[in-house]
């Protein structure tokens, strides 16, 4: 990964090609078995995940240099409003659409099988951006130190 990215740019980029895979297959499988409406349904699961996680991603941009409380205000309204969302928007599809038009089983599982791609797809870029980040006063310890139960380094200059 490129290291004039951000954490969430590599995120996002690492999210969205498996999304994108499991989201064409999704679309093929369900026109194939389901016709028209599987097709539109496959659409609309696909927008509608992508656009859920990418959410997450852009609010964590905007409260990188944030203070905690506001941080957490950020992501509990950000949760809240995702969820008011995501229930007005299939309240919407259930009653002005008809089943004929959009397969709700194809979006179901097409919808379950991109959150699992996106997810598996974020936590394999996070575990990736992981290894190029220091570890903690890994430059700091020599052979004469030592470590008590309570992660406090000991040696000789008196430093942690």
């Amino acid at each position: 990964m490129s290291q004039n990215r951000t954490p969430e740019q590599n995120l996002i980029r690492g999210a969205l090609l498996p999304s994108l895979v499991v989201g064409l297959l999704g679309i093929i499988a369900a026109t194939v078995t389901r016709g028209k409406a599987g097709l539109l349904a496959a659409l609309l699961a696909q927008i509608v995940v992508v656009m859920y996680f990418t959410v997450h991603l852009v609010v964590s941009s905007i409260s990188r240099n944030l203070d905690p409380l506001t941080t957490f205000a950020l992501a509990i309204f950000s949760y809240f409003a995702k969820i008011a969302l995501l229930g007005l928007g299939l309240w919407l599809i259930t009653n002005y659409t008809s089943r004929e038009s959009i397969d709700r089983t194809s979006f179901g599982v097409v919808a379950l099988a991109l959150t699992l791609a996106w997810l598996g797809g974020e936590i394999r870029s996070f575990l990736k951006l992981q290894l190029h980040l220091p570890l903690p006063f890994s430059a700091n310890l020599s052979s004469d130190s030592t470590s008590d139960s309570h992660g406090e380094f000991n040696n000789e200059n008196g430093k942690r």
